[in-house]
């Protein structure tokens, strides 16, 4: 139980880190990657970031599995 604040604290800055760093984000491309569909028609647009979901997902696996690992 005392171990859930810290883990808030910890989702909160990094969420406020990815609010601050969101427009570098957009320069560099991160959520329009070969690979993602989006589809774009007159009344609609849809957005679905598969590959960018993948390459997140290995990332946050590889720092949560290293973190574990220094316990």
């Amino acid at each position: 139980m005392e171990q859930i604040p810290r883990i808030l604290i910890i989702i909160g800055v990094i969420l406020i880190a990815a609010g601050l760093l969101w427009p570098f984000i957009q320069k560099i491309g991160l959520f329009r990657l070969p690979g993602d569909i989006a589809i774009q028609r007159e009344n609609m647009s849809f957005y679905f970031p598969i590959t960018t979901s993948i390459i997140l997902s290995l990332v946050l696996t590889l720092i949560l599995w290293l973190l574990s690992r220094g316990r």
